[in-house]
């Protein structure tokens, strides 16, 4: 029989049980379990970490891979003991862009075509039709060209919709669609997106990104989907535009505090729509299959496919 690869669980126990199982029935030679049920510790090669603590990977002197259970790793950056010199890869399957993509359309869509003020119009039996506009004539600027962000490029513009997006180069971008880079890229992006979609990962460059300078070089009027970071965003800063008139509404995924706190008034404002971190998930399944991958990888000498630049952060 061959030998087990060992792995360790290290993060919140309660959201990452489920990977044990998925582990053992997908990739049945892997044996993943929490640190309270590791034997040896140093048997472990491998680590599967969402906010890990600050020493949790103390223990385990032989680790060859650190994995994220998601596309970001901003979290196990932040543990003091992770090992310098053990790739750390993150999650970035195919499902899991499509997935971002159909929930960022379903925002434009909601956005472009009213379904919101329809909603109220329901609520109050009232029957209109409101104008319409064609999604080439609505101009979308995405903060971001990474696998999810061309994803999200693409099946707009599938749609018709003017599609521009702002990313390090600004090149190698989906066909037909508009790159800039650098900060004056970001003004003249910003100036001619009347929908923003911010799909950044979280460095010290995109922390409070998300801000009132960035607003008010918007269109007055424009729409902002967040499904980045919570970080990225100045709540306050958001709410002003709002309340001005400079943003006409908002969809926010994440959160800088997490849950939302349900006194929090984003959960009450007529013009945001909130949900609990959910654009997009990596199954447990798939997770163990990319890890899986990662380590035959590491076997031929090569690194994972999705490692991570810890200079850049993601």
């Amino acid at each position: 029989m061959a030998r087990k690869i060992c792995g360790v669980l290290l993060g919140s126990p309660e959201i990452m049980t489920e990977y044990i199982a998925a582990f053992e029935q997908a990739t049945p030679q892997f044996h993943l379990a929490l640190p309270q049920d590791v034997a040896d510790p140093e048997a472990v090669t491998f680590a599967l970490a969402w906010d890990p603590g600050a020493d949790d990977f103390r223990p385990y002197p032989n680790l060859r891979l650190v994995s994220s259970i998601a596309a970001g790793v901003n979290g196990i950056l932040a543990s003091a003991s992770l090992p310098g010199d053990v790739p750390l890869m993150r999650i970035a399957g195919e499902s899991q862009s499509q997935m971002m993509a159909g929930f960022v359309t379903w925002h434009v869509l909601w956005h472009h075509r009213r379904f919101g003020e329809y909603l109220t119009h329901q609520r109050q039996a009232h029957w209109e039709r409101l104008p319409k506009r064609d999604a080439s004539d609505v101009r979308v600027g995405l903060l971001g060209a990474g696998k999810m962000g061309g994803a999200v490029g693409r099946a707009l513009k599938a749609l018709d919709y003017d599609v521009a997006i702002h990313s390090r180069s600004g090149r190698n971008l989906p066909a037909g669609i508009t790159g800039f880079s650098g900060d004056e890229g970001l003004a003249q992006l910003a100036a001619r997106s009347e929908i923003l979609i911010n799909l950044l990962p979280l460095t010290p460059e995109t922390r409070g990104i998300l801000n009132a300078e960035l607003f008010t070089r918007l269109p007055t009027g424009a729409v902002l989907i967040h499904v980045g970071r919570g970080e990225q965003l100045i709540e306050a800063e958001l709410l002003a535009a709002l309340d001005s008139g400079q943003l006409s509404a908002a969809s926010l995924d994440v959160f800088a505090v997490e849950p939302l706190p349900t006194d929090h008034v984003f959960w009450r404002h007529d013009r945001i729509v909130v949900t609990p971190h959910d654009a997009c998930d990596s199954t447990p399944t798939q997770v163990a299959h990319e890890v899986a991958e990662a380590m035959a990888r590491l076997d031929d000498g090569q690194l994972p496919a999705s490692v991570v630049d810890r200079h850049a952060g993601y």
